[in-house]
């Protein structure tokens, strides 16, 4: 394997099979990524994308798919010529009557490439059809090393995620299984470690004594948008909760890890998991925006969830006793991907009354950073109005990554990123089994026991029990923060 790590590293020669290729996740992000990668250098020099899908396809009818699929995306093509170096290395099998044909391409695939290439598995898949096809792989017969991606959700309830991990472990080892989540691969989440850990004036007030609360806001303008029946088994707590949610609080949460390699940084993670409580019912808001039980797929009186926020804790000694807000939703006012780092009031008694007020009014002088891509970090505090009395207002100062390092050009997408890391075998932005396992287990008495799905409007910010939750705070809503 390539030992080598960082975005100048070039993976050593792979066969990629993508399953679900024919997929909405493969014609939005996979196809047009793996060419991207191709573009700037960062895919193997000689490697094979074998598409698989129950539909038989030919390798031109696949061909022209990626084509299309790329020049739909941002991810253009910027000559003739890298298309064809890509639409090269790509084949396509049929295994709708089971793995023979794919078997048989990726035989021939590692013969064109010869040396032995990589064998990487790409399962754009549902949870359930993932789990059958795990089980097709291992009576393919694999040998030790190949590497496997599963997209989230990783199970749905606790006994579901460990079958699943069970069924993954009889065929790949553990370092072998990637669990891709694609918020952790944008810029914006992992310049966390770097603000926290490379700058001294952040460390020392992130903890209890500092800190009031913390909210993770990922609102979305969007509806289900036609996947009733997907979003019917899963709600946006299963949706965004365990695979997104908590994957941020835990790089928030955690402790200083020995160094930035995938091990020590995994093991402080997991450690904020097992400090987190089981979450209460009473704890959390279920919301249903108007008009989704009249989407197609629905069921007439679903109590599936559209929106969900949660007040969840890490008892340990950095965190006892700071409240972690989490919320998130379809058809909510803006979409944005937020975290708000509130910190605690000064006594301003030297201050005139009206200023105290002003202040109330306000709220917490708060950091926030934008988590989408490219991203940005601003702070948010009071200052004195110019004049001759003193009067506070509120100040800001931003620091945006475009305007610093270059647009979004500069920047990998999310996919792009891990699934070059997962050429690279680095696990740096990818959980264990046992993690996964913990955030099921800690879920698990909402789960069991959810609240009613309570309706919202549309353009809202969900249900107004949300403002109980979170009381005597208040929201940080995404339009308040420049």
């Amino acid at each position: 394997m390539n030992e080598a790590r960082g975005a100048g590293a070039v993976p050593d020669d792979q066969v990629i099979v993508l399953f679900g290729a024919t997929g909405d996740l493969a014609k939005r992000k996979l196809l047009p990524g793996m060419f991207h990668l191709a573009q700037v250098g960062l895919m193997p020099e000689r490697f094979r994308i074998l598409g698989a899908a129950r539909k038989p396809l030919g390798d031109e009818e696949f061909r022209a798919l990626a084509r299309d699929s790329i020049f739909g995306s941002d991810r253009k093509p910027e000559d003739p010529e890298a298309w064809e170096r890509f639409s090269g290395s790509l084949r396509f099998a049929g295994v709708g009557e089971g793995l023979g044909d794919l078997q048989r391409q990726i035989d021939a695939a590692r013969e064109e490439l010869g040396g032995g290439p990589e064998l990487l598995f790409y399962l754009s898949l549902p949870p359930q059809a993932a789990a059958g096809t795990v089980d097709g792989l291992r009576e393919m017969g694999l040998e030790p090393g190949a590497r496997v991606i599963t997209e989230k959700p990783f199970g749905t309830d606790l006994g579901s995620a460990r079958e699943l991990n069970r069924r993954l472990h009889a065929s790949f080892a553990e370092h072998c299984i990637f669990r891709i989540d694609h918020y952790l691969g944008r810029e914006a989440v992992q310049n966390l470690l770097a603000l926290r850990f490379a700058n001294g004036m952040f460390e020392p007030v992130w903890n209890r004594n500092h800190i009031d609360h913390v909210q993770i806001d990922v609102p979305e303008t969007l509806s289900i948008e036609m996947r009733g029946s997907f979003y019917e088994e899963t709600g946006a707590f299963r949706d965004m909760v365990v695979t997104h949610l908590f994957q941020v609080l835990g790089f928030v949460a955690m402790e200083p890890p020995v160094s930035l390699e995938p091990r020590p940084l995994g093991i402080e993670r997991e450690k904020v998991f097992e400090a987190m409580p089981a979450l209460r019912p009473e704890d959390v808001v279920r919301g249903q925006y108007e008009g989704y039980r009249d989407e197609d797929g629905v069921a007439a009186g679903s109590d599936t969830e559209t929106f969900v926020a949660i007040k969840a804790f890490v008892d340990n000694w950095r965190w006892e006793g700071v409240p972690f807000y989490l919320r998130s939703g379809k058809r909510l006012g803006e979409s944005r991907h937020l975290l708000t780092i509130a910190f605690k009031r000064p006594p301003r008694r030297m201050f005139p009354l009206d200023c105290d007020q002003i202040a109330e009014s306000f709220g917490h002088d708060h950091l926030t950073f934008e988590l989408g891509d490219p991203g940005s970090i601003s702070a948010s505090f009071l200052a004195k109005v110019p004049g001759p009395r003193i009067q506070l207002g509120e100040a800001h100062m931003r620091f945006s990554y475009a305007e610093t390092f270059g647009g979004p050009e500069a920047a990998l997408d999310p996919y792009e990123r891990l699934i070059h890391d997962v050429m690279l075998g680095d696990r740096t932005l990818f959980t264990s089994s046992e993690a996964i396992e913990r955030l099921w287990e800690i879920s698990q008495p909402v789960l069991g026991t959810p609240p009613p799905a309570i309706p919202y409007a549309s353009g809202s910010w969900g249900p107004p029990e949300i403002d109980r939750l979170i009381a005597p705070r208040r929201w940080h809503l995404p339009n308040d923060h420049v």
